[in-house]
């Protein structure tokens, strides 16, 4: 199959070919525009006859906008939002809000990249409808190619608002010159440009499996947007045209309103509060003729785009008549600075939407921009902290994204924690550092892997080499190749075997209604082997984490139970003694049903805990539930101590102790992400039109298909056993529910009878052996902490259920004060003995 880019660069000849076919020519012409070709190719329209260029920076000489701009009135970076909604409100779309920068509704992308991902693979392919039609998005989008641009073009970024313009219709309603109209209403009214200052380019789009032609529009050297139009979805046998003709504008946030402000910078357009207290903090001061004069050749150093980035500076320095050496001594600090507020910002979005820095995943880039950050600050030794640069943005913010400061506390916590981690790796980095340089010169490879493997940055290495007189230089693109290691994949599905299903219908799901419906009626659909499919079970398939069920069907013992695709499949231990057609009866084991809907239930109760008692950035990261014992995997930034794991429990055992209602309902995914956010997303993407939601109204809503209960008091009880990091990032919390927790607290129980009865028997006999076993046992003793009775039965009544967990304390209380005070009167023996 071709790349996205193989793909764009064909399809992009073959829409050249035939403009009529894929562009609006019609409204192009009515407006007096004339097509073209630039000396690089490119088709252009334009109303100028004298235009021989396409406008592009690399075409024209860089841009021409600055203390220069053509728009009527200067808008800032909120009115440009809000008076984009109102024009494009006034022609029949709807606003609606950015969707998490986590795109954790999708199984292919870790991070958001375009405001169009906000609608693949399910509004795109037609499965569901969309939240409006058509609809304006402000969505804010995270890309990490960047990197080592940020700061110095004074144009790129890892984080910015791509302001969304999409339709989704079928061919017949499907009008691209109206579309196309809008967008150049914007231009004309919003921006106030006339049709002279506006070039349009002819090119092509692909991406999330789908592509089709686009129309870039420029203004005095700057590209404000790109108009796509999705016709087509990516296949391995070719091209196959969407059921839906998709409307997809992303726009430019950032250029548009650098373009209207005309600032040296798009930085001090963008975020102008936090450049304002960073010069005042820093120290350093905008020398805007300099600006002036380097940004409209600033695109040539585009790492992207240039093979010699030294000929690259050479050749500016000679535009602007200012030495190489020089220009860097005075623009490099001054991008380090704009970096530090780009890669907060970028940041401060990720963090309150759920994300973490880490060393997996897609947290990996998160924590790359952030050391980088880190890194400039080091370096120039600033007296400002990423805390307060993200409070900075969240209250400049404040007006569109209201979220960013009614969360920032949490945001700071985790700023403070990747700022340990940070300061911990650059003392550990220096004796490593410094074996390294004793052997020589360190290559790009080389720092690359320092990086990749210790969380060495190349400033460190630089600032620890300058200490032992050694100079250490690093390639200029060094971000961007550590974040090509590390590209978001999306999950890969386990291959297993597939049987010949396309004949079958899907499966009803029974448990879905009711966890403790175990007796069944159901007509046997298909055989193979002794693989059974039925047209309705209430047998649960091994999925989401969760075991499957056991029981017979027929009266013959069931082994196994899994899905594919929407068909559930029964694996018999034998060959079936009934034939396709068959009404059979269908039998599960509730007890190991109603065990396995406990730690279920309990997981999610858990989830909720967690978040409640250790901030929203808490997502479900895994999950499995057995007979004995459960886990839940959540994100978070470090280990928990003892007070978090007993706040954790006491409220997820409060929560049982209130007997809440279990709801589950079936959504529309589109209704559902609407009702509830996406919170729903627990754990990863959920396939299908529509969602099982389960809902602990009040406390915890997830997209989910496993068997739970109808209230959270049939949980009984909740235990922690034990809780472990992971991984960077990840805590895993080891739990049992129901009576496997009483199973393991009596044995808990045993273990310290067992204590105090040795200790009893020993006192007298063998004081050495005596003095073993009271070091051994006080280590126990000091473990537990919590408990359950003796003889501990799990009640159902709602009066025993009151007093459940007091109860149990206070039995394990009084067998702990009998072994403590075993062990004081054998101490005291001991003394006695010796004297």
């Amino acid at each position: 199959m071709l790349s996205d880019k193989d793909i764009k660069k064909k399809f992009k000849a073959e829409a050249s070919k035939n403009p009529e076919k894929y562009y609006a020519v019609a409204f192009l012409k009515k407006e007096g525009f004339a097509r073209k070709r630039c000396k690089c190719g490119t088709h252009f329209w334009t109303v100028n006859k004298n235009q021989a260029l396409c406008g592009d920076p690399a075409c024209s000489g860089g841009y021409k906008f600055i203390e220069k701009s053509p728009v009527k009135k200067k808008m800032d970076y909120i009115e440009t939002w809000q008076k984009f909604s109102k024009l494009m409100q006034g022609l029949g779309y709807t606003e609606i809000k950015r969707y998490p920068v986590v795109a954790r509704w999708r199984e292919d992308q870790y991070w958001v990249g375009a405001s169009i991902y906000d609608f693949q693979p399910h509004v795109v392919s037609g499965e569901i409808q969309p939240p409006a039609n058509p609809l304006i998005v402000p969505q804010f989008c995270l890309r990490f190619n960047d990197i080592d641009n940020v700061g110095i073009t004074g144009a790129h970024y890892t984080g910015f608002i791509m302001i969304g313009q999409h339709m989704f219709v079928p061919k017949k309603d499907w009008d691209q010159n109206k579309v196309f109209s809008d967008i150049h209403k914007w231009l004309r009214e919003g921006l106030g440009l006339p049709n002279k200052e506006i070039t349009y380019h002819e090119d092509a789009w692909a991406g999330g499996g789908n592509f089709g032609p686009c129309m870039e529009y420029f203004s005095r050297g700057l590209e404000l947007g790109n108009q796509v139009y999705m016709l087509y979805e990516k296949t391995p046998s070719g091209r196959k045209e969407l059921k839906l003709k998709v409307l997809d504008m992303g726009m430019g946030h950032e250029r548009n309103t650098w373009f209207a402000k005309g600032t040296s910078t798009s930085y001090d357009a963008v975020f102008p509060t936090v450049c304002n207290n960073l010069y005042k903090r820093t120290g350093i001061r905008l020398d805007k003729k300099l600006i002036t004069r380097f940004l409209p050749y600033s695109s040539w150093l585009n790492l992207d785009e240039v093979e010699d980035i030294d000929k690259a500076w050479k050749r500016v320095s000679d535009k602007i008549g200012i030495e190489a050496k020089e220009l860097k001594k005075k623009l490099l600090p001054l991008a380090a600075l704009y970096s530090v507020g780009e890669h907060s910002r970028a940041a401060l979005f990720a963090i309150n939407d759920g994300a973490l820095p880490s060393n997996v995943g897609g947290g990996y880039n998160l924590r790359v921009i952030l050391r980088r950050a880190l890194s400039f600050i080091d370096k120039y030794k600033w007296d400002v902290s990423l805390n307060e640069i993200c409070k900075w943005h969240a209250e400049y913010l404040k007006p569109l994204f209201p979220e960013l400061i009614e969360n920032i506390e949490n945001v700071s916590k985790i700023l403070d924690v990747e700022k340990q981690k940070y300061i911990s790796t650059k003392e550990k980095s220096k004796q490593l550092i410094a074996q390294l340089i004793s052997r020589g010169s360190i290559s790009d490879i080389k720092l690359v892997q320092l990086y990749d493997s210790h969380g060495i940055s190349p400033d460190m290495v630089q600032e620890q080499a300058a200490q032992l007189d050694v100079v250490i230089n690093y390639p200029d693109n060094f971000y961007a190749r550590v974040a090509e290691l590390h590209k978001e994949a999306g999950h890969v599905a386990e291959e297993q075997d597939t049987l010949e299903l396309r004949d079958v219908e899907d499966t009803e799901i029974l448990y879905y209604k009711d966890f403790s419906l175990v007796d069944f009626d159901a007509v046997v659909l298909k055989i193979v082997g002794n693989k059974i499919i039925l047209n309705k079970t209430a047998f649960y398939p091994t999925s989401g984490g969760q075991i499957h069920d056991k029981g017979t069907l027929g009266g013959q013992e069931v082994m196994s139970v899994y899905k594919q695709g929407a068909v559930v499949v029964h694996e018999l231990k034998n060959k079936p003694r009934f034939k396709t057609g068959s009404f059979i009866r269908g039998k599960i084991n509730f007890d190991r049903r109603l065990q396995l809907s406990q730690h279920h239930t309990a997981t999610h109760i858990i989830n909720g805990a967690a978040r409640r008692v250790l901030g929203e950035h808490i997502w479900q990261a895994g999950a499995h539930k057995e007979l004995e014992r459960a886990r839940l995997d959540i994100t978070h930034y470090q280990a928990l101590d003892e007070e978090e794991i007993s706040d954790i429990e006491k409220l997820s055992n409060d929560i049982i102790d209130k007997n809440l209602p279990v709801y589950s309902e079936i959504l529309d995914r589109n209704i559902a992400e609407q009702k509830y956010g996406f919170r729903i997303y627990q754990g990863g993407a959920v396939p299908g039109k529509q969602l099982r939601i389960v809902n602990i109204v009040g406390f915890d809503v997830e997209a989910c298909g496993g068997t739970h209960l109808h209230l959270t008091g049939e949980a009984k009880l909740i235990k922690i056993l034990k809780t472990t990091k992971i991984q960077d990032g990840i805590v895993r919390i080891e739990f049992a529910a129901g009576d496997a927790a009483a199973h393991y607290i009596e044995g808990e129980m045993n273990v310290l009878k067992q204590a105090a009865l040795i200790l009893e028997c020993r006192i007298n006999q063998v004081p050495g052996r005596a003095q073993e076993l009271f070091d051994k046992w006080k280590k126990v003793v000091k473990k537990k902490q919590s408990g359950s009775a003796n003889d501990f039965k799990l009640s159902s009544t709602k009066e025993e259920k009151g007093g459940l967990l007091q109860k149990t304390a206070g039995i394990l209380k009084t067998q702990t004060e009998h072994v403590v005070k075993t062990l004081e009167r054998f101490k005291k023996e001991l003394i006695k003995k010796k004297k």
